[in-house]
């Protein structure tokens, strides 16, 4: 039905139902309306609600063809700054405005009157911030079955969407148009409705500039179609990463600010109402908002680091002259050039949610996640179109030379998060088989061959002492197709990759960062080099001459055993342990699996009866000399048990406990027990044997071992039969 609608109805008319129909998919921006709720729909669940969505939501399908239709009328939506991210919205709100060119000239007072701002979206723009922000807005939707998060709709639907807008092959798809031959427009540039100000450098669309270059818009219809690119590269990013500014982390970084923070969240519990004249460290609040990411969130993101790798790496080498190039190169080529200023957006941002992961998500397996998105952006060499040479032998494949800059333009992804993961793993418990594949996975990334030595080269270029450098206006910058990325900014010359690694390094974290390096002291004491050399060659010692398994290291002291470091890590991941055997009351230890438990209850009560009723007459019998009192003190007391309890530093109240002749019937209430009664109750009738002459063969029988025993076995510490 919607189909129809949008084929057939006027842009004037769908203009009216189009946000009620957004909404409607996506949800609402309180996450009161859940809307299609495309995170759980999949379709092993529901196959046919789940084609449909995804058909009718394609680049290609009826929903797109609504948004061009619309955009093709330069029509805009009103999108509340209230529900955008924490920094944007602060920014915003103080006639700030934010650095991305996503917001400029977008901001509107409300034609009521009102005092909310809103950004005043063209369609297409509208339709990507509903779909990006319900990934956060959602996240609280009910669930009825177990969801797979990267086989829902909405994984796919962010997957279809980056192959189309931002294609490691070909060119984007022109947008289907009502007119044939027509094209959709281009976003015009508007005036600001309020007059802000900027908290960065102003940074002007790489579609501008692009189409500066151009001598006529209108001769290549495809140059039209960047814009949906960055626009969709953008709201991704803001959407999902923005939710701490740089600012903010770097003061936030500072013991004296998160003390301030600290006290600040302890005292707001206890006030409803701010004063007006807001403190340094409520200023600091207002410019964060109580982020969670979900694990769904993280794939998602690691999605669209792994598909920007493969965007940047598809960039075509440079053709020899500048007019070949002119020619040949195609508008999106031309955008994976020019992308400059995005990329070390995408960094900085990414960085602080990372930060922002390692330090705050539960030392559990689901931490995997977040692990796999930092692994995925630490490896472009990963998604290059170059396949490793064929080789017999299965080597790990070397690092190559060419991401060197790269590596050093990123180097606290590599360095500062590698020792905040190092202090998570020391307080994980590896016992966990998932908890210890993760410190596998990272070791294994780490020991690629040749990376260790370009994060040394990377850290020495960072330490290296200050020189003067001079003025620079214009930098060369390397070809992406040498080592460059889409996620960061191009590599300078060599003679300037000390300027450039510091550069990175202050930028992210501030000029008063104290940077601990990850081949220094500091940093290998924590893994002590001593004990794990002593644990290496010990830990895989596990069994002595006899083939029997040794106990974990220790120390003879006058208080006992004492474990060693060693000792505790075997204990730890499994490799050793004691022999730990129940030594108490046997009457009171605790129900075991073979047992039943409500027959170990009864038992108990009936014992205990029998003993309070019989306890002089046993007491009595176990002191003769004779056969009778051999037999009685076999078989109704335990003495080594009442030594035990008798000198023991633990039982306190000794008078309560029974140390005499007792009756135990605790052995009936096994499995074991019954099983073997049932079958003996079971060849007795085969034999026309009754039940009476049956109990009578098991007392006789009994009788008989008992006497056995006591003749043969005295002393010996009675076995649980």
């Amino acid at each position: 039905d919607l189909e129809t609608v949008i084929e057939e109805l006027p842009a004037k008319e769908l203009h009216g139902i189009f946000p009620w129909l957004v909404e409607s998919i996506f949800g609402s921006l309180d996450g009161i309306i859940v809307g299609w709720n495309l995170r759980c729909l999949q379709g092993r669940t529901n196959p046919n609600e789940y084609s449909v969505a995804l058909d009718f939501l394609d680049p290609s399908g009826p929903m797109m063809k609504l948004v061009y239709k619309l955009q093709a009328e330069e029509y805009r939506y009103d999108f509340p700054v209230s529900y955008l991210p924490g920094p944007v919205k602060a920014s915003i709100q103080e006639q700030v405005l934010p650095e991305c060119s996503l917001y400029h000239n977008k901001v509107q007072f409300p034609s009521s009157g009102g005092l909310g701002l809103n950004l005043a979206l063209n369609p297409f723009e509208y339709y990507m911030f509903y779909f990006a922000i319900s990934l956060i807005t959602q996240k609280n939707s009910p669930v009825t079955h177990h969801v797979s998060p990267s086989n829902s709709a909405y994984f796919i639907l962010v997957d279809t969407y980056l192959k189309c807008f931002l294609p490691t092959e070909g060119s984007v798809l022109p947008p289907p148009s009502s007119n044939p031959g027509g094209a959709i427009p281009s976003p015009t540039p508007r005036s600001p409705a309020v007059p802000f100000s900027s908290y960065g450098m102003h940074h002007t669309s790489l579609l501008k500039r692009h189409i500066a270059h151009q001598p006529s818009v209108n001769a290549d219809p495809a140059s039209q179609e960047i814009w949906r690119s960055e626009t969709l590269l953008q709201i991704f990013v803001e959407m999902w990463l923005h939710h701490y500014s740089l600012e903010m982390y770097q003061k936030m970084q500072s013991p004296h600010v998160k003390l301030e923070v600290l006290h600040y969240r302890l005292s707001i519990s206890s006030k409803h109402h701010g004063s007006p004249a807001q403190s340094s460290y409520q200023a600091l609040h207002a410019y964060q908002e109580s982020f969670k990411p979900t694990e769904e969130h993280v794939l998602v993101v690691r999605l669209l680091v792994k598909h920007l790798h493969a965007f940047s790496n598809s960039l075509k080498p440079e053709p020899l002259s500048p007019s070949a190039h002119s020619h040949t190169a195609s508008p999106l080529e031309e955008f994976k050039r020019l992308v400059v200023v995005i990329p070390r957006f995408v960094q900085e941002k990414l960085y602080i949610f990372l930060q922002h992961c390692f330090g705050h998500w539960p030392l559990d397996a689901s931490f995997r996640a977040v692990l796999e998105m930092w692994l995925s952006y630490l490896q472009p060499w990963r998604y290059a179109p170059e396949k490793p040479p064929q080789s017999t032998e299965p080597l790990p494949r070397s690092v190559s030379d060419k991401w060197a800059a790269f590596i050093q333009e990123n180097l606290l992804m590599y360095t500062k998060l590698f020792v905040g993961f190092l202090n998570r793993a020391l307080r994980t418990d590896l016992v966990s088989p998932k908890n210890a594949l993760m410190v596998f996975r990272v070791a294994k990334v780490f020991a690629q061959p040749n990376l260790a030595e370009m994060i040394l080269k990377g850290e020495q270029l960072f330490l290296e002492p200050e020189l003067v450098i001079p003025h620079r206006q214009h930098r060369l910058f390397m070809s992406p197709t040498l080592g460059g990325s889409f996620l960061s900014s191009r590599s300078p010359a060599v003679t300037d990759a000390s300027f450039k690694v510091k550069s990175h390094v202050y930028s992210l974290e501030g000029q008063d960062f104290q940077y601990k390096q990850m081949f220094g002291a500091e940093v290998r004491n924590l893994l002590s080099e001593a004990q794990l050399t002593q644990m290496m060659m010990k830990c895989g010692t596990a069994q002595d001459e006899n083939g029997k398994k040794q106990l974990p290291d220790c120390i003879a002291s006058e208080n006992g055993l004492i474990l060693t470091p060693l000792g505790r890590y075997q204990i730890i991941n499994g490799l050793r342990r004691f022999e730990l055997q129940y030594q108490g009351d046997t009457e009171l230890q605790p129900i075991r699996s073979y047992e039943n438990a409500a027959l170990v209850r009864l038992l108990f009560r009936l014992s205990s009866l029998l003993n309070h009723r019989f306890a002089d007459q046993m007491e009595m019998l176990c002191s003769r000399e004779d056969f009778v009192g051999r037999l009685c003190r076999y078989h109704l007391t335990n003495p080594q048990l009442a030594q035990k309890i008798r000198y023991s530093p633990v039982v306190r109240d000794r008078t309560s406990h029974n140390w005499g002749p007792r009756i135990s019937l605790r052995f009936l209430a096994s499995y074991r027990t019954l099983i073997s009664l049932l079958m003996i109750y079971f060849l007795a009738s085969w034999f026309h044997i009754g039940p009476v002459g049956c109990t009578f063969i098991i007392l006789t029988g009994y009788f008989l071992y008992a006497v056995i025993m006591t003749f043969f076995f005295e002393g010996w510490k009675p076995h649980e039969h």
